[in-house]
């Protein structure tokens, strides 16, 4: 079970990917979790979660964005130049901050010297930076512009039943996901943060249906394992994460991730779609409410109640800080919250690290040992 979903978190053309593109179907790949996927399900397109995962070196990436920005989007465009996307049948990009809405620009830039790696179709899929009733207004409007983009070029229709059952298709597995959080913050979990990384990951790259089943199933299997226990907890908070190798660095120092607030995490599935009234309005709300991104404006109070409550809850010793090099927005936030959760007792630890082939594993490393032991420490002066 777990190796099914480790496969589809830790390669681009999965399995599943290859199967459905081999059936003649189309896959549309995507760059935030802001995009609602039931629209692109509802019409029988694979929605795919573009990453950065995979990459060797950075040189086409460093070319058309230069090298002093974050390196999730340079990786993105690394593969995009090295045709590692082909299988996809469109994109949507948007603007979740402007390193990422550069790569809108970038890549139609490096498809006027790479010919072909920019799919027909592209969308630039706005997003407010607020949550208000205006702003609803708005994305529901721009939502609706993305659902006629959709329709018009790959001459389908959004019926309305069709999308109903889209979202209580998604609305299964966000129930599901409920359950496994709950296992996952246990006193004794089941599995691993690394392995938990792979489960949520692996559900933005392979067909629905077949998530949910393996999902459930796993669910199942899992209740009947002997817990992990006498394990530091952690919680794992900032920057996009795809990498399961980043958990996996900080398990090895004697801990475990038993939460998170991660856009490639926890903030997934956080949420449901309301089923009655109008489904593409709905849509928009949920999509737009749900992702506590430090990209909103004037919501930091609301942010740290989450993480006060997730901590709380997952009864963790520590927290890890970590943004990407250049993200001003992650960077920022992360002050503040090590200043705020301190202040209550919770041990922070922040770190900034490069995304993809710069990764500083042996440093990183070096860094959540001496975290874990501090942590320690303050066990042993309070025993």
């Amino acid at each position: 079970m777990m190796d099914a979903f480790l496969h589809a978190a830790t390669s681009l053309e999965n399995d599943y990917v290859k199967k459905w593109k081999s059936a003649g179907k189309k896959i549309i790949g995507y760059t935030c979790s802001y995009v609602p996927d039931e629209i692109l399900h509802s019409v029988g397109i694979l929605p795919y979660r573009i990453r950065g995962y995979g990459v060797g070196d950075t040189a086409i990436g460093d070319t058309y964005f230069g090298p002093f920005i974050c390196s999730l989007p340079r990786c993105m465009l690394q593969l995009a130049g090295e045709r590692k996307f082909a299988f996809l049948d469109g994109i949507i990009i948007t603007p979740g901050c402007d390193s990422m809405r550069r790569l809108d620009e970038c890549w139609r830039k490096a498809n006027d010297d790479i010919q072909g790696i920019l799919p027909k179709f592209h969308f630039h899929y706005g997003v407010p930076h607020k949550y208000a009733d205006y702003t609803i207004k708005w994305f529901y409007d721009e939502t609706v512009r993305f659902v006629n983009a959709v329709e018009s070029h790959f001459n389908v229709r959004v019926d309305e039943e069709k999308l109903r059952n889209s979202i209580r298709l998604y609305n299964e597995s966000r129930k599901m996901l409920e359950e496994f959080e709950a296992l996952r913050c246990a006193e004794k979990p089941p599995f691993s943060g690394t392995e938990a990384l792979a489960v949520i990951i692996s559900g933005c790259a392979m067909p629905r249906e077949e998530y949910n089943a393996l999902l459930k199933n796993f669910l199942e299997e899992s209740k009947a394992l002997q817990g992990i226990k006498n394990r530091i907890r952690l919680m794992l908070v900032g920057s996009a994460n795809d990498d399961i190798e980043l958990v996996r660095v900080i398990e090895e120092s004697g801990a475990l991730v038993v939460a998170d607030n991660l856009c490639f995490g926890a903030r997934l599935y956080e949420d449901l779609v309301e089923e009655q009234g109008d489904p593409v309005f709905n849509l928009a709300k949920r999509y737009l409410a749900h992702n506590e991104c430090p990209r909103r404006y004037g919501d930091y109070k609301k942010r740290l109640a989450i993480l006060r409550e997730k901590a709380h809850r997952a009864r963790v010793d520590g927290v890890i800080l970590q943004n990407i090099r250049f993200c001003d927005l992650h960077g920022a936030e992360n002050g503040l919250f090590e200043r705020d959760l301190e202040k209550e007792g919770i041990p922070c630890m922040r770190i900034e690290r490069e995304y993809g082939p710069l990764v500083e594993k042996g440093r990183l490393k070096m860094r959540v040992d001496a975290f874990v032991e501090r942590i320690r420490q303050k066990r042993r002066e309070i025993a």
